[in-house]
C-alpha cells in the first residue's frame, strides 16, 4: 500500500477579486465578501467559482510499506506557492495513489490552476505517456484511472444525485467526521488569525478519508478482515504517539464508537 489522501482549504482570492472588480481600497475581509455577494447575486449561492479560490492548507495522510503518517504542508506562514509546490513534489518523490473525497470536483481543478498561477511544474502528475508508457492506461488525470481515487465519484457510482458528504459517510462507518469545524467556517477563522485551526481540521478530514478508504478496499476484497482491523490500528496507534489535541480529539471520538 502506498496511498497519499490529501485534502485542500481555500478563501477567496483577494488579490484577484481587487484587480477583477477594482476593489482595491476595501479591507480584505469586504473584498472576499464582495466576491461571495456577487457571486450569490448570480447563483444563489456564495461558493465562488474554483478559479478564484487560493488555497490556505493542503493535509496529506501517507502510507506506505512501513509507515503511516498525517501532516499539513509547510509551516502555518508558508506561500501558497510553497504549499502547492510541496504537493507535486511529494507526487514526484512517492508516485502514490492519491485518495481523495470530491477531488475531480474541487481539490484538483483548484490546485490546477494555482499551480497554473505560480509556475509549479508536475511532470509526472500530468504525465498520460509521454514520460512512463505505464501512465498511459493508469494515471492521475482521467477519471476512471486508479492513480486517483475520488471516493465520492466512485462510491456514488459517477452520478451527482447520489453524492453524499465526507461527514456523514464517515459517521455512518463509524468515525468521527468533522469535529465542530466545517468548510464553511474557513473563511471566518482565517480572517480571524486561525490558520492552525483550519490546519487541524484539514488534517482530521484527510484521516477520515484514509478510514473511508480502508473500508473501500475491505469491501473490493483487496483487505481481509485481519488486514483491514490491522490499518484501524497502525492509525490509531499514529495519531496517539503524535499526542497533538486534535488528533487525541479524533482518536477519543472514533475510541468512543
Amino acid at each position: 500500500m502506498n496511498c497519499f489522501a490529501f485534502d485542500i482549504e481555500t478563501v477567496p482570492d483577494i488579490e484577484f477579486g481587487k484587480q477583477m472588480w477594482d476593489l482595491q481600497d476595501l479591507s480584505e475581509k469586504d473584498i472576499g465578501n464582495t466576491m461571495m455577494f456577487k457571486q450569490k447575486q448570480k447563483t444563489n449561492s456564495e461558493f465562488l467559482p474554483l478559479h478564484q479560490h487560493r488555497i490556505v492548507a493542503i493535509s496529506v495522510a501517507l502510507r506506505t510499506e512501513e509507515t503511516f503518517k498525517v501532516w499539513s504542508l509547510g509551516d502555518p506562514d508558508a506561500t501558497e506557492r510553497e504549499i502547492v509546490q510541496r504537493f507535486f513534489d511529494g507526487i514526484e518523490r512517492y508516485t502514490p495513489d492519491l485518495l481523495s473525497w470530491n477531488g475531480v470536483g474541487f481539490d484538483l481543478p483548484v490546485l490546477h490552476y494555482r499551480a497554473l498561477k505560480h509556475g509549479v511544474q508536475a511532470q509526472k502528475y500530468w504525465d498520460v505517456g509521454k514520460l512512463d508508457n505505464n501512465f498511459r492506461y493508469n494515471n492521475y488525470l482521467s477519471r476512471y484511472h486508479a492513480r486517483h481515487i475520488d471516493l465520492m465519484d466512485v462510491l456514488s457510482g459517477y452520478q451527482p444525485r447520489a453524492r453524499a458528504s465526507l461527514d456523514q459517510i464517515a459517521i455512518m462507518l463509524g468515525f468521527p467526521g468533522k469535529l465542530g469545524m466545517s468548510g464553511d467556517k474557513v473563511w471566518p477563522c482565517w480572517l480571524n488569525g486561525g490558520i492552525n485551526e483550519i490546519r487541524n481540521y484539514c488534517e482530521t478530514d484527510v484521516i477520515n478519508t484514509f478510514l473511508v478508504y480502508l473500508k473501500y478496499e475491505f469491501m473490493r476484497g483487496n483487505l481481509s478482515k485481519a488486514a483491514l482491523n490491522n490499518e484501524f490500528d497502525v492509525v490509531r496507534n499514529t495519531l496517539a504517539k503524535e499526542n497533538h489535541i486534535h488528533l487525541n480529539e479524533f482518536l477519543n471520538a472514533w475510541n468512543q464508537d
